[in-house]
């Protein structure tokens, strides 16, 4: 990324945008969330965790309960390991080694491979239980006193002004917030009340999805763990979710009855090649229809959307959930930055100059494998088929896929990159980095560099709470041994020796000259007391 992008510290200002920095505005919360899924109370337990009062306002009496998203990547990993839920969420999760694509005859067409350890230090995807998830979250938030759930309570007006945002609740009551965030889904309220409309990019299915509770494991029912079979016939999925849990979605024909569809007759009929009555029982039946959706602002004032609320993708690479962890990752630290008088309000608008194109670039990804999974015409399936295969026997290596960058925003040079984590040691410790030293800002350095580092330089950032690590082979004083190599390599893959790394694991600046980078990233945090 190139010095253009906004950096922390610089202030700009546009016709949409608060500049009331006043922090005893009287309110009954920092923030508010609509919405009690993964993506809001994520965003929830992140402001809480940081300080924050939180409210979260969710219209049903209760949680979901019932599964919806299936998978989550590596980088989602991580935002979960900082939030101390892995070992809890662990029994109804799996690691994936590979996501296959096979035609109506069953001849392999496309196998995406996946890593047991990628570049955030977990498996590069992992097939889950929503409910537990949404659970797991939930009882963090319960815990946090500055965190305030409210089910049942719907959202039905939204005003705001200067200084606030209110809210006007079903039953009659108001409540007023410093900002608010959507995150009420592809059907939101707050969307809505903002007057945004969505660009549509062009995909639109109707799928019906069936979810079971297995009686016996999936591996001993012979059942495939992730497949699309592109038959022209009837494209379907097949994917076990989770340990006990399976999945079979089939592209509907527009005229199918949902109601025949989901009567138990024939949805034992239809999956009866692969389950039968005696193996699991029905857990739901359900009909989606696959979008790609993307709202034109994510950010009116004080309101901001995140996930499904600002965008809505095609399944087909398993991002959806994760894009919206992605989002109010982003939000809520640059949230903080605001709440805590470091930013002004401005610096929010670079959440969707950042995220839109990443999400646009991943949505544009999984529509191109929906085209070719879902197509029901014989001769196009038949050349379809010849060209991934003859394509698949022509690959070296292992088919990945490779999520975009960030777009343009709170970044300076080098910056918009994933950074990785892998495991260090500090001599008394061994862990995965984020493990060992914390989250929030980071300058990591390769040992050799941290001399450029004066000791003025490293207590100014000491004192606005940015963590220095410096990687060596092994331990000593300020360095920790870079175990296999992970941090070391990867910033000589980049041409650095050092990067700054944001509290959402992204790069904000990185290059040869490691105190260059730390000069910026002092200067983005604390201009007024740079030394």
């Amino acid at each position: 990324m190139t010095d253009n992008n906004t950096r922390l510290g610089e202030r700009t200002s546009s016709p949409d945008t608060d500049t009331d920095t006043d922090t005893d505005v009287a309110v009954d919360a920092d923030v508010a969330v609509v919405g009690c899924g993964p993506v809001g109370l994520t965003l929830a337990a992140l402001l809480g965790r940081a300080g924050h009062s939180v409210v979260v306002l969710e219209r049903h009496p209760g949680l979901y309960g019932l599964p919806r998203a299936a998978s989550l990547d590596g980088e989602t990993m991580r935002t979960l390991q900082g939030l101390g839920l892995v070992d809890e969420l662990a029994p109804n999760m799996r690691a994936q080694d590979a996501y296959e694509w096979r035609n109506g005859t069953g001849d392999l067409l496309i196998r995406q491979e996946f890593r047991d350890v990628g570049a955030s230090g977990w498996a590069d995807l992992y097939l889950f239980h929503q409910p537990s998830l949404e659970q797991a979250l939930h009882s963090l938030c319960a815990s946090l006193p500055n965190v305030d759930i409210r089910l049942g309570a719907e959202v039905t007006g939204l005003a705001q002004d200067r200084d606030r945002v209110t809210l006007e609740l079903a039953d009659g009551a108001c409540l007023g917030a410093r900002y608010a965030v959507g995150c009420d889904g592809g059907n939101s309220f707050v969307r809505g009340a903002l007057g945004i409309d969505q660009d549509d990019l062009g995909f639109s299915e109707p799928w019906l999805v069936y979810d079971f509770a297995l009686r016996r494991p999936a591996a001993e029912l012979g059942l495939p763990s992730m497949l699309q079979i592109g038959d022209p016939e009837e494209p379907t999925t097949i994917i076990t979710t989770a340990a006990g849990h399976q999945r079979f979605c089939y592209l509907l024909d527009e005229d199918e009855d949902f109601e025949r569809a989901r009567a138990a007759d024939r949805v034992w009929s239809r999956v009866g090649r692969h389950l039968s009555r005696d193996d699991a029982d029905i857990v739901r039946t359900a009909t989606y229809t696959f979008q790609s959706l993307v709202a034109r602002q994510w950010r009116v004032g004080r309101v901001l959307l995140a996930g499904d609320a600002a965008h809505q993708m095609p399944p087909f690479l398993g991002q959806g959930l994760c894009s919206g962890i992605r989002d109010v990752r982003n939000i809520a630290f640059k949230a903080d930055l605001v709440l805590r008088g470091v930013q002004g309000p401005e610096v929010l608008d670079t959440y969707q100059s950042e995220r839109e194109p990443h999400v646009r670039g991943v949505t544009a990804t999984s529509m191109r494998l929906g085209r070719q999974h879902t197509l029901r015409d014989p001769v196009l399936a038949r050349e379809r088929d010849a060209t991934l295969m003859a394509r698949r026997a022509a690959l070296q290596e292992p088919e990945r896929i490779r999520l975009p960058d960030l777009g343009p925003g709170l970044l300076a040079f080098g910056g918009g990159r994933l950074s990785v984590q892998g495991r260090v040691s500090d001599g008394r410790r061994t862990g995965l980095l984020d493990e060992v030293v914390g989250g929030g800002f980071r300058l990591l350095v390769v040992e050799q560099a941290l001399l450029q580092l004066g000791p003025a330089l490293l207590a100014s950032l000491g004192e606005l709470g940015v963590t220095v690590v410096g990687l060596g082979a092994s331990a000593a004083g300020a360095v920790l041994a870079d175990l296999d190599g992970t941090h070391r390599r990867w910033l000589s893959d980049i041409g650095a020796t050092a990067a700054a790394v944001r509290p959402d694991d992204y790069v904000y600046a990185a290059g040869p000259d490691a105190g260059a980078v730390a000069d910026r990233l002092l200067t983005a945090l604390g201009p007024d007391r740079r030394a």
